[in-house]
């Protein structure tokens, strides 16, 4: 026994010896992890951004149904629907997918159209050859309006970047009826200001009562901002449902970046103002980014090679 304690000792001190002596500068352990491993065959995994043990995990869906797509992302399907909230990885299972934006240009469309037509609704086609996928960062460009998606979080909160290329106006729709193989019981959606929104989404699945509230915030003022229910435009400043949409359109003729950060609760909508507030202030302490960029851009670069960006 005291031979077997003593090797183990000596097993630990060498460890440390050799990390101690790895050069300054060498490859962090993070330099090594693929998220799209499991992203074909039936892996179930996503390639989008989330922290360990974290609420939000932002990554892009492909289809909202089918065994393949139990996490939302399959790598063999040619087209993007948006970039939801939550995910499930490697589950067999398929559920979540909460809170879709879908950046666009031209015309704003509230429905996502089929994969064999993709301009004629908002998703996108897209290359592999434009994604990456870090830990905690996910960029591609979607191909119908070349529009650069980028996204990282927080625990609980997405942060988002659209680079838009075209002279038209962009924008953003939230689809609250998405979901990844549920069914929404229960949304509500409520213009709050001229750059944000509010929301919830209920939804019964492989979760039976599910309920995700959120506050999403714009780093600049919409240039309008309009509700949808069941497809048709909806008056005033709040809408209620189960098929509420919320289109968002920014002037991205001089200025081509939009930013917004999003914050979810299963609980209330109040936190999470606080908590959308702290995440990109604890960025900004630790000295990211500069001038309108520094809403996010710190998030951005923090953690993922900033020549990217």
């Amino acid at each position: 026994m005291l031979l077997t304690n003593r090797l183990k000792a000596v097993s630990i001190l060498a460890v440390c010896a050799l990390w101690s002596c790895a050069p300054e500068g060498s490859e962090k352990v993070t330099d090594w992890v693929d998220p799209f491993i499991g992203t074909a065959g039936t892996g179930h995994t996503f390639p989008g951004a989330t922290m360990p043990f974290g609420m939000v995990q932002l990554s892009p869906d492909t289809r909202q149904s089918g065994w393949d797509n139990c996490s939302g992302y399959h790598s063999a399907n040619p087209t993007i629907l948006g970039f939801s909230h939550t995910h499930l990885s490697g589950t067999g299972a398929i559920d979540y997918g909460d809170i879709l934006f879908a950046p666009m240009s031209g015309e704003l469309l509230t429905e996502p159209g089929e994969e064999t037509d993709p301009e004629a609704g908002y998703r996108s086609a897209f290359s592999h050859d434009s994604e990456v996928a870090e830990p905690g960062y996910y960029r591609v460009v979607l191909e119908d309006d070349m529009i650069e998606a980028e996204m990282t979080v927080t625990e609980r909160v997405g942060l988002h970047r659209y680079t838009f290329s075209k002279e038209s106006n962009g924008h953003i729709l939230i689809d609250l009826k998405h979901g990844l193989g549920d069914r929404a019981t229960e949304v509500w959606a409520e213009i709050t200001g001229d750059s944000e929104i509010v929301g919830m989404r209920r939804s019964t699945g492989w979760a039976k009562d599910q309920f995700i509230y959120f506050v999403a915030q714009f780093s600049r003022p919409f240039q309008t901002a309009r509700l949808f229910r069941d497809g048709e435009p909806n008056d005033g400043n709040r809408a209620e449902g189960t098929d509420i949409k919320v289109g968002l359109t920014f002037d991205v003729d001089r200025e081509k970046k939009v930013l917004a950060k999003v914050a979810i609760s299963a609980v209330d909508i109040e936190g999470k103002r606080t908590v959308g507030g702290d995440a990109v202030r604890h960025h900004r302490e630790r000295g990211n980014g500069g001038g309108e960029d520094q809403f996010l851009y710190g998030a951005l670069s923090q953690s993922h090679r900033p020549e990217r960006l």
